[in-house]
This record gives C-alpha cells, sequence and structure tokens, in this order.
C-alpha cells in the first residue's frame, strides 16, 4: 500500500466522492441501494484507501474525483474565504445558517413594518445580529485559529 492509500482523507475528499456517487446514479451506472451503501462508507472512510474501492468502478468525472495529492482548500478553490468556511465544523455552519436566516427574517419584517408606518423605524434587527453573530463569529475564528495552529504540528 502505497503512503497516499494511508492518508487520512478530509470532509471535502469524502464529499467529492458522495457526488461523484451520486452523478453515477444520475447515469444510471449505479442502483440506489449500491449509492446508498456506498455513501455511508463514503462518509464512514478515514483514509484515501478507504474512499478508492467506492469510486473504482467508475468513470472519473474530473474535479469529482478524488485528487491525485493532497491540496489545501485555499488551492482547490481560489478562494479563501471559503476555505474558512469549508474548514468549519458542520454545526458551526448550521449556525451560521441559522443566524442568517433569522436577521434576514427581522430585517424583512423591519423594512415592511418601516415602508407600512411610513416613518423609519427604530433598527431592531442590529439587537438580533449583533450580538449572537458576534459570539459566533468569536467562536468560528477560535475554531480556525486552533485548527491552523495544528495542522503544521500533524505534518
Amino acid at each position: 500500500m502505497d503512503e497516499r492509500q494511508a492518508m487520512r482523507a478530509s470532509d471535502h475528499d469524502r464529499q467529492e466522492v458522495v457526488d461523484l456517487l451520486r452523478s453515477a446514479v444520475a447515469d444510471g451506472r449505479l442502483r440506489m441501494d449500491e449509492y446508498v451503501g456506498r455513501m455511508e462508507s463514503a462518509y464512514q472512510a478515514v483514509t484515501y484507501g478507504d474512499l478508492g474501492p467506492l469510486q473504482a468502478d467508475l468513470p472519473s468525472l474530473g474535479p469529482a474525483a478524488i485528487p491525485a495529492t493532497p491540496q489545501p482548500a485555499v488551492a482547490r478553490t481560489g478562494r479563501p474565504s471559503s476555505a474558512v468556511i469549508a474548514g468549519l465544523p458542520p454545526v458551526l455552519k448550521v449556525l451560521w445558517a441559522m443566524w442568517l436566516t433569522a436577521v434576514s427574517v427581522n430585517v424583512v419584517v423591519w423594512i415592511l413594518v418601516s415602508i407600512t408606518t411610513g416613518h423609519l423605524a427604530y433598527p431592531w434587527p442590529l439587537w438580533v445580529a449583533g450580538p449572537y453573530g458576534a459570539v459566533l463569529f468569536a467562536v468560528s475564528a477560535s475554531i480556525t485559529a486552533i485548527r491552523r495552529s495544528r495542522l503544521p504540528a500533524a505534518r
């Protein structure tokens, strides 16, 4: 087994394999039960060696295939901001989505109230966005800093 097969796979790598499997189902190459089984195995995979057999009998569809050499997320996407978001745990991604949804709803209600009353209402959505957004930003920044500090030690 070469050393690449023993390297740990990232969430992004697992998702790329699942996307390839989803394309294979859409093309008629896999049955749904095969897709579900392989998808479960992909999400449980730890190394590239675990991911390889899941797609070995499927044609490579370009970017969905596992990269030949692991690359940092910034190099894959070309956008540092998406690398920060991609590096967050799924729980934080969900919390950011919930925060954005709550703030959006509050801003829409504030705009509607301001329009229907004929005057600019007090900007109360700031009290929803500000404190919770600041806490969420602080937690996200801390986790990102911790992960970056551990990265060189892992290599």
